[in-house]
């Protein structure tokens, strides 16, 4: 069974060596590695031109984001398994090996495990509403992106069904993907921290998109038209009109009137913030 990697890459040289390496040092060894080059600028082909490694597929692309990137990976993959790694983050040795053990011996069609936080040189604790869960937790979901890119192992099958990546996001396109992807199918989970989340750095993308949160509302608009239960859809529009409000007035405190009223209108109901 041939497991398809695909690690989007921009200007991370510094890190992409150590993401390669995990993925070639693992004790599962069916796979492909597709390296997405999303434009970088730095020494990012050296890099990859450091490993000989056969499995190794690199391609360039001029920059157009990260759900590009993923993507064009799914594209050009052959595996029927699908993996995506950030090239900040990397995995530990048996990552592929438990989380295929995991969905041979289940049902689940797509599985995720723990992982571990480096920030600043040191490991860090997570607070208990970041560890992932698992089942069907759409409801869940709608708070905060619950599906890590880099602890997820899934068939093919599901992307073939709900569709990849928003390329219209430039920032919380995962989760948008995972919001659909929930209301079809339950996520494993393999209870064990197998890849570390870098995070703190300054290229991060999270810390270069300001008002995250847009995008949210923009990923909840999109889902509330897939939604018929009455119920489900009640939920939605909490979480929605939270966000929304949160950001509405953010932007009046900034004097961004005419941001306000943009969103206020592509709300189908009313929020109160003047």
């Amino acid at each position: 069974m041939l497991v398809s990697v695909i690690i989007p890459t921009y200007n991370r040289a510094k890190f992409l060596g150590q993401a390669i390496e995990s993925v070639l040092k693992q004790t599962y060894t069916c796979l492909e590695l597709i390296v997405v080059d999303d434009g970088s600028t730095d020494r990012t082909w050296q890099i990859v031109k450091h490993f000989s490694d056969k499995r190794i597929k690199y391609f360039y692309q001029e920059n157009k984001g990260v759900a590009w990137a993923r993507n064009w990976g799914v594209k050009v993959s052959r595996g029927e398994f699908i993996a995506f790694l950030d090239s900040d983050d990397f995995w530990l040795p048996q990552k592929l090996e438990k989380q295929l053990r995991f969905l041979q011996e289940t049902d689940f069609l797509l599985v995720q495990c723990l992982e571990k936080w480096f920030r600043r040189g040191k490991f860090v604790n997570q607070k208990r509403k970041h560890l992932m869960p698992a089942g069907w937790f759409w409801e869940k979901a709608l708070e905060m992106c619950l599906i890590g890119p880099s602890c997820v192992l899934l068939k093919r099958q599901v992307l073939d069904k709900v569709g990849v990546f928003d390329e219209t996001f430039p920032a919380c396109e995962d989760y948008e993907l995972w919001l659909r992807v929930l209301l079809d199918y339950p996520v494993g989970l393999v209870p064990e921290a197998l890849v570390v989340k870098r995070g703190g750095h300054g290229d991060q993308l999270s810390r270069s998109i300001l008002g995250l949160d847009l995008y949210r509302i923009y990923a909840l608009l999109k889902i509330r038209t897939k939604i018929t239960d009455p119920c489900l859809l009640s939920k939605l529009d909490t979480v929605l009109t939270h966000k929304a409000s949160c950001y509405v007035q953010g932007c009046l405190k900034r004097g961004k009137w005419e941001e306000a009223l943009r969103i206020k209108e592509l709300l189908p109901f009313r929020i109160n913030n003047e």
